[in-house]
């Protein structure tokens, strides 16, 4: 299922870039679904820096569907090419939960407008629900694309979080 959601922060672009490459460790306690985001590694080459990040979800999960979640189904790792040049990223993401089910990759650009910045993200999650223990084979397809929708929908909900979250960053490193 297409992935697409955009966002506007009020900074210039070069600032939300960085921003968003170098400081979302810092937006954690801006997000209420997330808990912790760590660097698991990081190389940088001349314009480029690839980043490895493990982002842990929880916070804002209503009880109920806690009691299903397990803390592993709440992680996964983010594996990101960010290039200067174009000020873009190329990402892909592994969930911990269910190796091979969720898979989702793309693209996001980050496009100089008159208001600041326009995030754009674009990309592709798929779930392959018969490879989730329990879902039965012949539910496996509509639970997939009950899971894909669910997931995308939170993605939008997530891009502004985000960007709601940079820009509150951004204003508080320029207060200083």
């Amino acid at each position: 299922m297409e992935l697409r959601a955009d966002a506007v922060i009020p900074y210039p672009r070069p600032i939300v870039f960085a921003t968003y490459r170098d400081r979302l460790a810092d937006l954690t306690e801006l997000l209420p679904n997330i808990l912790a985001i760590e660097v698991m590694s990081r190389v940088e080459r001349p314009g480029e820096v690839e980043l490895v990040n493990r982002w842990r979800g929880g916070g804002d999960i209503p009880a109920m569907a806690r009691s299903v979640l397990s803390e592993s189904m709440l992680e996964w790792t983010d594996y990101a090419t960010w290039f200067e040049g174009d000020f873009r990223v190329v990402w892909r993401t592994d969930v911990h939960a269910f190796p091979g089910a969720v898979k989702s990759s793309g693209q996001n650009r980050f496009v100089e407008i008159a208001e600041g910045t326009r995030l754009e993200i674009r990309g592709e999650l798929t779930c392959d629900a018969s490879k989730v223990p329990g879902v039965p084979r012949l539910l496996a397809k509509t639970v997939g694309g009950t899971v894909e929708k669910v997931m995308v929908g939170q993605v939008g909900k997530n891009a502004l979080e985000m960007a709601r979250g940079v820009a509150k960053v951004i204003a508080q490193n320029s207060a200083k």
